[in-house]
């Protein structure tokens, strides 16, 4: 049986590309890797890409040179874990203060993992994650 081996991307839908490229460039430090009026993709670390898209601009099919991408959505308030290290837990709590930014929840989870959470400018809960949160994480 073929196996998976990961998550390659993560997708949100976003009111205003721009807008939340920027704040996830400036909070995160990610690298846009290709970006347009319609979407932006970047490095999340680890092989793994973060994708904005805008909200309702997937409906139709895209036709690319190598094929057609079929038509996708997502609405409402999403989720989205990003991993960091234990050690940087209270750098993040720090920076995420500095840049003004309200800390919803932490968790202290039974395996020993911590998590943030935190809001994005489309109100998406994003969760900044350290190992110890699930048995293969």
């Amino acid at each position: 049986m073929p196996k998976v081996t990961r998550v390659l991307e993560t997708c949100i839908h976003v009111k205003d590309v721009e807008r939340s490229a920027r704040f996830y460039e400036s909070l995160f430090e990610f690298t846009r890797m290709d970006s347009s009026e319609r979407y932006c993709a970047f490095d999340a670390g680890g092989g793994s890409v973060f994708l904005l898209f805008q909200a309702g601009g997937t409906g139709e099919p895209v036709h690319i040179v190598g094929g057609v991408i079929p038509p996708h959505g997502g609405s409402g308030d999403l989720h989205v874990a990003f991993s960091i290290r234990a050690e940087d837990f209270a750098g993040w709590e720090e920076r995420l203060e500095k840049e003004g930014i309200a800390i919803e929840s932490r968790v202290h989870w039974d395996r020993g993992g911590n998590s943030l959470y935190f809001r994005d400018p489309d109100h998406h809960l994003i969760e900044l994650a350290t190992p110890g949160i699930w048995p293969s994480y």
